[in-house]
C-alpha cells in the first residue's frame, strides 16, 4: 500500500474538487463511512460548504438519524458488539426515504431524518425535494458492503491499535463489530477513496493498494 500525506484542508478540497465534476446534472449519494472515531460527519460537514460554493447543492445526512427502535436495537443488549454490526442501523429505511429517491430513477423527494434515537420514535421530519445536480452526503459507520445505492464511497481506514486507543472508553465493546467488518467486508479494498486517518490531524490519500 502507499499512500501520500496529506492536510485536512488539502483532503476537503481534493474531495470537493472530484465531487463537483461527477454527473453534474444528476444527484449525487456519496458515502463516508468510517468509525466514529475517524469521525467521518467532520468531514462531511467540511465538505459542505466548498461543494457549494461549486455550485452543487448539498445535502447532509448521518445514520444515527436512521437507527432501529430500542426494542428492535438493544434486543440482546446494551453492548453487544454483533447487533451493532448487523442490527443497529436501519439500511432499509435509509434506502427506502434517501438513496432510492436520489437514484437514477428515483422521485428526488427524501426525508433527512427517520428516527429520534434519544425519544425512541419517529422523527417526524418532513420530505425534502431535492434541487437538481444535488450531492448527499451520508456519514456513519459500517455503511458499505450491504448493497447500499451509493455512486461514490468514500472509507476512512484505521489501524486496529489507532481504533483502539481512539475509541471512548464506552464505546470499547463496539470494537470487535468494526474488526469484523474490516475482516468480512474490507471496505478498505474496493471504496472508491481510502483515507488512513490513523492520526486525525494528519490524514493520507492511499494512492495505491
Amino acid at each position: 500500500m502507499r499512500v501520500r500525506p496529506i492536510s485536512s484542508e488539502v483532503l476537503v478540497q481534493e474531495l470537493a474538487d472530484l465531487l463537483i465534476c461527477r454527473e453534474p446534472d444528476s444527484f449525487l449519494r456519496v458515502a463516508l463511512d468510517g468509525a466514529p472515531a475517524a469521525r467521518p460527519e467532520a468531514l462531511a460537514d467540511a465538505l459542505v460548504g466548498p461543494l457549494r460554493a461549486g455550485g452543487r447543492p448539498t445535502v447532509r445526512i448521518d445514520t444515527a438519524d436512521f437507527l432501529r427502535p430500542a426494542s428492535l436495537r438493544l434486543e440482546f443488549g446494551r453492548d453487544n458488539p454483533d447487533s451493532y454490526y448487523l442490527g443497529w442501523f436501519d439500511e432499509a429505511g435509509l434506502a427506502r426515504e434517501v438513496l432510492d429517491p436520489a437514484g437514477p430513477a428515483g422521485s428526488g423527494r427524501i426525508l433527512t431524518r427517520l428516527w429520534d434515537a434519544s425519544a425512541d420514535r419517529a422523527a417526524r421530519a418532513p420530505y425534502s425535494h431535492l434541487k437538481p445536480g444535488t450531492i448527499l452526503l451520508v456519514s456513519g459507520p459500517l455503511l458499505l458492503g450491504g448493497g447500499l445505492g451509493f455512486d461514490v464511497t468514500v472509507h476512512l481506514e484505521m489501524s486496529a491499535a489507532a481504533l483502539a486507543r481512539r475509541t471512548l472508553a464506552d464505546s470499547a465493546w463496539t470494537l470487535p463489530a468494526f474488526e469484523r467488518y474490516a475482516s468480512e467486508v474490507d471496505p478498505a479494498s474496493f471504496a472508491d477513496v481510502v483515507v488512513r486517518v490513523d492520526d486525525p490531524r494528519r490524514p493520507a490519500m492511499v494512492v495505491e493498494r
